[in-house]
C-alpha cells in the first residue's frame, strides 16, 4: 500500500454527484452506524433544476415520494419534517394538493442536505483509480486537492442537458439558441426578441411555451411551439400504468432481452415524459382567452422534427429546418430565438477512465448494470443512480421509486435489509404466468425475442 493511501482514511462508501437519488441515499444511510458513507459534488451547493423553478411548476409526483419516505416513514428528513420544522406545515394542509411545488421541493433537499455532515459540495472528481482494495476519488476544490477513499463508489452524477444533432450548429455558432436548463436566467433575453421558437413537447417545452405564452399580449412577439411527436402527449397517469413503477416490472423489465428492453424504452416516452394534463388544458384555455382579443401570435406544429439549424449573424436571427412526418414535407422556420425542450440524456463521465477495466459494458458499450444496481467487474462495489434507463426501464428517473433503488443498495451495501425491500407492491402481472403454461409452445418470432 502507498504511503499517500494509507494516510487516508477508507469509507465503506463514496458518492459521486449530489442529486435527489444520491441526497436521498446519504439521508437513508444516517442512522446507520455500520455504514460510513461520504457524498461529494462539484457544485457549490444544491440546487435542482434552478432554470426551471418557475413559480408554478410542480412535481409530477405526490410528496410521499420525497428523499426517504418510501423507504422509512419515520425518518427526521421526510418532507413532512421539513414543512413542519420550517413552519409550513399547515399551509402546506390547507393547500390540499399532493403535489409539492419544484421551488418548494428543492427548498426541502436544501434542508436536508444542509442537515448531513457527510455531504461536501464544491469538490470537483477530477479522476478515480483503484488500488489496496478501495477506490480513490481525486476531488479539487476552494481548499486545494482531496483524495477520498471508499471501498464501493456510488455514481449518482445524474443526466446532463441534451442537445440534438440537428441543432448544435447554432448552439455553437452565435445567436440566442439555448437549453431549457437555461432559460429563467435568460429569460429576459428571449423576450426582448420578435419572434422565439420552443423545440419538444415534454413537461419543460410546455412549461416554458405556458411561460411565454402568458406574457405574449403584452409583449408582443411571435412564439411558435414545434415537435416531432404527432401530438403533445398527456403523461400517462392512470392507478393501473403506475404499478409499473414496481419492483416487479423492474424484474420484469430486467430479464428480457436486451433488444427488447431498448425498442420498449423508445415507445414508453409516454410513461415518464409527457406533460401534467392540467397543463395541457391550462395552455389551451390561454390560447382560448387570447383568441377572444384577435388569433394570438403563436403557432402549434406537430409532427415537424428539426433536421437542420443555421445562424445568420446580419440579422440575428436563425432559420430551423423543419420536417414532416406524415406528410413527408420540409418547412422552413424563421425565428429570433431558439429553446430546446429537449430532454436530458446520461453522460459517462470522464473520471471514470481509470477504472475501465472494472466496470461491465454491454454490446453497445454501456453500463451493464445488474438487477441490484451494480456495474463493477466485482459484485457490489459501483452502484449507479438514474443511469439504468436501458436496464430497469422507465421508472429509473421517477423520484418515486428512488428510496426503493435505495433500500436495495443499502441491503446489498450491508448484506441484509435494513430497510424492508417490496418484492411485490401490483396486482397486475407483467410476464407469463409461472403456472399453467408448461407444454405451451411460443411462437418462434415472440419466442426468440423474449429469450424464450
Amino acid at each position: 500500500m502507498s504511503a499517500a493511501a494509507e494516510a487516508v482514511h477508507v469509507h465503506d462508501a463514496v458518492g459521486i454527484g449530489v442529486g435527489p437519488f444520491n441526497l436521498g441515499l446519504a439521508a437513508l444511510t444516517d442512522p446507520i452506524a455500520e455504514l460510513d458513507l461520504v457524498f461529494v459534488d462539484a457544485r457549490p451547493a444544491f440546487d435542482w433544476h434552478p432554470g426551471m423553478m418557475l413559480d408554478t411548476a410542480h412535481l409530477q409526483v405526490p410528496f410521499m415520494a420525497d428523499l426517504v419516505t418510501l423507504a422509512d416513514p419515520t425518518s427526521p428528513y421526510s418532507f413532512l419534517n421539513y414543512l413542519k420544522q420550517t413552519g409550513r406545515i399547515y399551509r402546506f394542509y390547507i393547500r390540499e394538493n399532493f403535489y409539492p411545488l419544484r421551488a418548494d421541493f428543492n427548498a426541502y433537499c436544501q434542508w436536508v442536505a444542509d442537515s448531513l455532515p457527510n455531504v461536501h459540495f464544491g469538490e470537483r472528481v477530477a479522476g478515480v483509480d483503484y488500488d489496496d482494495g478501495a477506490y480513490s476519488v481525486h476531488t479539487d476544490g476552494p481548499q486545494g486537492p482531496k483524495v477520498r477513499r471508499g471501498r464501493r463508489l456510488i455514481l449518482g452524477t445524474g443526466t446532463q442537458p441534451n442537445v440534438p444533432e440537428a441543432a448544435r450548429a447554432i448552439t455553437e455558432a452565435g445567436g440566442l439558441v439555448l437549453h431549457n436548463a437555461d432559460y429563467l436566467a435568460r429569460k429576459a433575453e428571449l423576450q426582448s426578441r420578435s419572434s422565439i421558437t420552443v423545440v419538444g413537447s415534454g413537461q419543460s417545452a410546455a412549461e416554458i411555451y405556458c411561460d411565454l405564452l402568458q406574457d405574449l399580449p403584452s409583449r408582443g412577439y411571435e412564439l411558435n411551439w414545434v415537435t416531432r411527436s404527432g401530438r403533445f402527449f398527456p403523461l400517462e397517469y392512470t392507478k393501473l400504468t403506475l404499478e409499473m413503477t414496481s419492483p416487479e416490472y423492474v424484474d420484469y423489465f430486467h430479464a428480457l432481452p436486451e433488444p427488447t428492453r431498448d425498442r420498449l424504452v423508445a415507445t414508453q416516452k409516454n410513461l415518464y415524459k409527457g406533460i401534467d394534463s392540467d397543463l395541457i388544458n391550462t395552455i389551451y384555455d390561454t390560447l382560448y382567452a387570447q383568441s377572444l382579443h384577435g388569433e394570438p401570435r403563436t403557432r402549434l406544429l406537430t409532427h415537424m422534427e428539426l433536421l437542420d439549424a443555421s445562424y445568420h449573424p446580419r440579422t440575428d436571427s436563425h432559420t430551423l429546418t423543419l420536417h414532416h412526418g406524415e406528410q413527408d414535407r420540409g418547412h422552413l422556420l424563421e425565428t429570433d430565438a431558439v429553446v430546446l425542450g429537449t430532454g436530458y440524456a446520461y453522460r459517462e463521465p470522464d473520471f471514470l477512465a481509470g477504472i475501465s477495466g472494472r466496470i461491465r459494458r454491454d454490446s453497445a458499450g454501456r453500463f451493464d448494470v445488474d438487477r441490484m444496481y451494480g456495474i463493477g467487474t466485482a459484485p457490489g462495489e459501483i452502484f449507479v443512480q438514474n443511469a439504468e434507463l436501458h436496464t430497469h426501464g422507465f421508472v429509473s428517473p421517477d423520484l418515486g421509486m428512488a428510496a426503493y433503488r435505495n433500500s436495495v443498495i443499502i441491503a446489498q451495501m450491508l448484506g441484509r435489509e435494513y430497510y424492508p425491500v417490496e418484492t411485490r407492491i401490483a396486482f397486475q402481472e407483467f410476464g407469463v404466468p409461472a403456472h399453467g403454461s408448461a407444454g405451451v409452445p411460443a411462437r418462434t418470432s415472440v419466442g426468440a425475442e423474449a429469450g424464450a
